[in-house]
């Protein structure tokens, strides 16, 4: 509001008073303006992430050269930086892959094209002497055969009695699918192209009518159903060996569901359960929704140490001593919002980034020299606890000075209040700094959720968590999930139940090593 001189009082005190309105009316619009512009901060610091996602790209990488400005930052906390080691002239230096063409995989069969001179070319053209052969010289062409369908006809062969007493028919193996059209192969095929490799069941309809054979997507879903009930006893055993791990990493990731009673889509979870290196085996489960209904009811067997995000729906298994479960949190979760917070702090940012890069460096060294648990303990115990010391004592004191819902704030209040979670892989060498092996294994759902875009039904969820469960421990063994599962589709149907272990993967694996050997 404008003030006209010619009308100021002349009494002092209404002065004073108009002074004191003027000064309390400039320091609301000055608060008005430090609110807009932390939310036009707010703002642009949400568009920068959408963009990020949208465009830019996924990996968190850190400009080494860029954190490298900020050591001194770390330095001065009152802990030298530890220096790069300098190689030796006695190590050799590594072999660079080969960027040429590479050798062909003796495993592929090998088929012998011979081309030979015709008679009247080997004579000699200057003496016409007959021309010896002296060898031969090979090249290797790549060549593809594409898939073939074919029917077995099962001819049970019949006997009759001549006195017509009796008439006996001969047997034939259990069928995966009872009186059903398809075969092993066919369903392991179907199997592995939808949640292996992520091909929708309506591009596989197309591919067989260009074979000639009309599946509808509806029978092969179906076929997918009756194979996951198949196998789920088989699941079941995964299930309680992943759980009898030391260390189980689990994370979700949401699905879009049909729901008939819903104009749209709604949002389902898959979850994912990693067992430790001695349960070698990855099990999914579908839930409806994000509830801790569902990792409650999983986990219900479960003791020892569960590695996953800052999930609340986790909160209560942890609380409740009587389950026996140890709360270990991801590194990468942390490191992921200081990476998105650098656009509005980059300084802070970037010394906690340089902080977590050391911390990883030190992991990476590690896994390099193939150190054993206990190897592994003490080396974090040496060089990874000091960092870790002055990484709380840097964020205890610049807490301080960041706005606690600023994403700096948000991600230093993160950092500390998950902070016995996130040190607690330096109190056992068996665990991890972060939670990325349960990440990877999420990695193909969110793949396949471009392809099939969703679920049908919860049943569908349930089926995709079964047949991805085997599929994704194949991929772990190095199996080839077709041959495994066309082998157990064929067999588990007369498999005894308490051999249930022979058709795991690993056990698998192992019968068909021995037997090759």
């Amino acid at each position: 509001m404008a003030i006209d001189p010619q009308n100021l009082p002349n009494d002092a005190a209404a002065l004073q008073q108009m002074l004191l309105r003027t000064m309390a009316q400039l320091d609301a619009t000055r608060e008005q303006l430090v609110a807009k512009e932390r939310e036009l901060q707010r703002v642009q610091h949400w568009l920068q992430q959408l963009l990020r996602h949208r465009y830019g790209q996924k990996r968190e990488r850190v400009d080494e050269n860029q954190a490298f400005l900020f050591a001194l930052e770390i330095a001065s906390t009152g802990r030298d930086v530890p220096p790069e080691p300098k190689p030796t002239g006695d190590a050799p230096r590594p072999t660079p892959p080969g960027h040429g063409r590479q050798r062909l995989p003796q495993s592929l069969e090998r088929r012998r094209v011979v081309f030979d001179l015709a008679a009247h070319q080997r004579q000699c053209p200057q003496c016409q002497g007959e021309l010896r052969h002296m060898g031969e010289e090979i090249s290797e062409q790549l060549e593809y055969v594409p898939a073939s369908l074919h029917v077995i006809q099962q001819a049970c062969q019949k006997y009759a009695c001549p006195n017509g007493c009796t008439v006996v028919t001969a047997g034939k193996p259990l069928a995966p699918i009872e009186k059903g059209l398809p075969g092993p192969g066919l369903l392991a095929h179907v199997a592995v192209s939808k949640y292996g490799d992520h091909l929708p069941l309506n591009r596989q309809e197309s591919i067989f009518a260009r074979h000639g054979v009309e599946l509808s997507r509806k029978t092969m879903c179906d076929w997918m159903r009756q194979c996951a009930e198949l196998v789920r006893p088989l699941l079941e055993l995964m299930k309680e060996r992943a759980l009898s791990s030391k260390v189980v990493q689990t994370d979700d990731t949401p699905v879009p569901v049909l729901d008939p009673e819903m104009p749209r889509t709604r949002t389902g979870r898959i979850w994912t359960y990693v067992g430790d290196p001695h349960h070698p085996y990855t099990v999914y489960d579908y839930t409806p929704n994000r509830s801790r209904a569902g990792p409650d009811e999983f986990l219900k067997d479960f003791r020892g140490y569960l590695q996953a995000d800052a999930y609340s729906g986790y909160d209560q298994i942890y609380k409740d001593s009587a389950r026996g479960i140890t709360e270990v949190a991801c590194m990468a979760h942390a490191r992921r919002k200081y990476f998105e917070a650098e656009s509005s702090d980059i300084m802070r940012s970037m010394v906690m980034l340089a902080y977590i890069h050391l911390l990883y460096d030190i992991e990476r060294e590690a896994r390099d020299k193939k150190l054993d648990t206990t190897e592994r303990l003490a080396l974090r115990q040496a060089r990874s606890q000091p960092i870790l010391d002055d990484i709380r004592a840097y964020l205890e004191r610049e807490r301080r000075q960041a706005l606690p819902k600023s994403p700096i704030g948000q991600a230093m209040a993160y950092t500390l209040s998950n902070w016995d979670a996130l040190v607690r892989y330096c109190q056992d060498g068996d665990l991890e700094i972060d939670n990325n092996g349960a990440e990877r294994s999420l990695r193909g759902v969110a793949v396949g959720r471009r392809n099939w875009t969703f679920f049908g039904s919860d049943n569908g969820g349930n089926t995709a968590a079964v047949l991805s469960s085997l599929i994704a421990t194949c991929k772990r063994h190095h199996i080839d999930p077709f041959a495994y599962l066309r082998d157990v589709f064929g067999r588990i149907s007369a498999h005894p139940h308490n051999q249930l272990e022979e058709l795991l993967p690993d056990k698998w694996l192992d019968a068909r090593t021995a037997t090759t050997a």
